[in-house]
């Protein structure tokens, strides 16, 4: 018995120095991308993997920019869609998740969600789209590695040239190029509006660009882009 339990003691040890090794190099990278370029994420990698099922010389579509080489139209209306207080929190809007857990709980399913800013490009740098407890956790955790580690401009400007805006587009400057023939710099308040409706579902909407749906979501982000906070 004694051995048993001094086989489980060791066994906890190696788990939990596998589980540290693990945040050690989430953390190393986050570090190091707080003045240095992602070259892919994980999110980048699963649709290169996808497209390249069907096609093998296919390539994803990405262009980095600089934070002030992106309209600041874009910036907002990200913002007002996406994490109205990103400029406040420090990683988790709590008021947020509180009313979707509300929300949530009466409707009997998951129908709204309430991840900022921050957690979405933890999200995309690292991790999949599956909904596990384990996933969560480990959002949450490289969600404070990058808010203790990187300023909001830094995390904006890493968010707005790694998230997925259609299928293998991912950028700012490929989604402006790849909807509207511009720059990201030049674009205005109606196609900024635009792109930031179409975040939570971009293949789709690359697919299908003039829904109902999409024309609200424009209009409403397009009412509350003067009122978003920019860091």
């Amino acid at each position: 018995m004694k051995r048993f339990f001094a086989f489980l003691g060791w066994l906890a040890l190696a788990l939990a120095g596998i589980f540290l090794a693990i945040q050690l190099s989430f953390l190393v990278r986050v570090w190091w991308w707080t003045d240095h370029n992602p070259g892919t994420t994980a999110f980048m990698e699963s649709s290169l993997e996808r497209l390249r099922a069907k096609n093998p010389d296919v390539k994803l579509r990405q262009t980095w920019v600089a934070y002030d080489r992106i309209s600041p139209n874009l910036k907002r209306a990200i913002v007002a869609a996406e994490d109205a207080r990103f400029a406040e929190h420090e990683g988790f809007d709590w008021e947020a998740i509180e009313k979707a857990m509300e929300k949530n709980r009466k409707k009997g399913k998951v129908v709204a969600g309430a991840s900022t800013i921050s957690q979405q490009l933890a999200k995309n740098l690292f991790l999949s789209a599956d909904r596990t407890p384990w996933r969560k956790g480990q959002e949450a955790l490289i969600t404070v590695m990058i808010e203790q580690l990187m300023d909001k401009r830094r995390i904006l400007e890493i968010y707005l040239n790694v998230i997925e805006w259609g299928d293998g587009i991912f950028g700012a400057e490929a989604a402006a190029r790849h909807y509207f023939g511009a720059s990201a710099a030049n674009l205005g308040a109606e196609s900024s509006a635009r792109l930031a409706a179409m975040v939570p579902n971009p293949r789709y909407y690359d697919r299908n660009r003039n829904t109902a749906w999409l024309m609200r979501k424009t209009q409403l982000i397009l009412a509350r882009m003067p009122s978003a906070e920019l860091p």
